[in-house]
């Protein structure tokens, strides 16, 4: 395959030899460990990973990067080649982790499709233990952020409900090759073993929060309105939860926000 064609694949191979060593920290693979890798890439980390750990499954599109892994016909090293985003996670980790070792989840995730992998986590997040990703700075910062900050989004509340998140390290452009053009961000996303705030439907909850955030020059009480809660309603749902009607939805924590959703849906035969 071309580099063009690499390029528009949105591959960018790490070289840092330090930042390697860090990523490996971060996933402390363990002699059980099940690890599922996201875009193997020339095997950079792939190899390391497969000396420590019980089983890795490398998962890569690219058909010549996949044939030259394989090719090392390594004992516990699965090579997948296909896209991510098509992957049954479920059925991939019952068919190939025989032993039933924790389940970890890494990788250099592509720019140009790294929310949809997210998301895809996301739905099967009660099959990770531990999930290590490089991301985008940006992307990786919303994720950890705290609320009252400007990064503070939906995709926040949905993951750190779920898990423990961390900034572990940033990386500069000149780590991998070709450089790209923004910086990236090591993060770890570790189960909790309760979610902070249980919620009886995730996928509404989901659309609850884009509705909130639609506009993030509105007030949250703006967004709830345009998404289709009559003004009243949402006068006394505010008041019984002492929300300030000029609050934007960044201001607004997680737990406060699963209130506010089961509070209207309670209230409300539809949340549209």
């Amino acid at each position: 395959m071309t580099s063009r064609k690499k390029k528009a694949l949105g591959q960018h191979f790490l070289k840092n030899p330090y930042v390697l060593r860090k990523i490996i920290d971060c996933i402390s693979p363990q002699g059980q460990d099940f690890i599922i890798e996201i875009g193997a890439g020339k095997g950079a980390l792939t190899f390391p990973l497969t000396e420590r750990a019980g089983k890795v499954v490398a998962i890569e599109r690219d058909r010549e990067l996949a044939s030259f892994i394989r090719e090392k016909n390594i004992p516990n090293l699965l090579i997948l080649e296909e896209n991510v985003l098509y992957v049954n996670f479920r059925e991939l980790i019952k068919k190939e982790n025989s032993s039933q070792g924790i389940v970890k989840i890494v990788g250099n995730l592509p720019y140009s499709i790294s929310s949809p992998i997210l998301f895809k986590i996301y739905e099967y997040k009660n099959l990770f233990s531990v999930c290590i990703f490089l991301l985008q700075k940006e992307v990786a910062e919303r994720i950890c952020s705290l609320p009252g900050s400007k990064k503070f989004a939906p995709i926040t509340i949905l993951f750190q409900n779920v898990f423990e998140t961390q900034i572990c390290t940033q990386v500069g452009p000149n780590s991998f090759t070709p450089p790209p053009k923004v910086r990236s961000t090591l993060i770890s996303l570790k189960k909790r073993e309760k979610t902070l705030y249980p919620l009886k439907d995730e996928r509404e909850f989901h659309r609850f929060l884009k509705i909130s955030f639609q506009s993030r020059r509105k007030t949250l009480f703006n967004n709830l309105t345009l998404g289709g809660h009559s003004r009243a309603r949402l006068d006394g749902v505010f008041q019984s939860l002492e929300l300030e009607k000029m609050i934007r939805p960044e201001q607004v924590d997680i737990n406060r926000f699963r209130s506010l959703f089961e509070t209207l849906k309670a209230s409300s035969p539809s949340i549209d």
